[in-house]
């Protein structure tokens, strides 16, 4: 492991857990496991740019003690788009959530492959 790995704990964090999210988005078949990925990966991306937005030794951008400087103060635009990204995702989520019970009360699992068998019997049937 390099120097810079260690220094950008936030970031190597981010990338792990997005990572994480990433493999259980797309290996998992079960439809809840899916959802917990999904929110996995949003959070990691939360996570990263909330870490690229903070500048050492900098304080929230509030004008106090007349400091006017824009270099005393860190870039408040990560912040914004981490808090517009988590009202969209809780959003998601609760539509993915909802399709998750939707798709269960139709099919009685969770499987994906299951519920693609199902529907193809289903449809031979009709």
């Amino acid at each position: 492991m390099g120097p810079n790995l260690l220094a950008n704990y936030y970031e190597t964090a981010a990338m792990l857990i997005f990572g994480i999210g990433f493999t259980a988005l797309f290996l998992s078949r079960n439809m809840i496991k899916k959802v917990i990925g999904f929110n996995l990966m949003d959070t990691g991306m939360f996570l990263f740019l909330a870490a690229k937005g903070y500048v050492e030794g900098r304080s929230a951008p509030i004008l106090t003690d007349g400091v006017r400087s824009a270099t005393a103060y860190i870039n408040p635009v990560p912040a914004g788009l981490v808090l517009t990204g988590i009202v969209v995702s809780v959003s998601v989520t609760a539509f993915l959530l909802a399709l998750t019970v939707r798709l269960y009360l139709k099919y009685r699992t969770l499987n994906l492959d299951e519920m693609l068998q199902r529907s193809r019997r289903n449809e031979a049937e009709s």
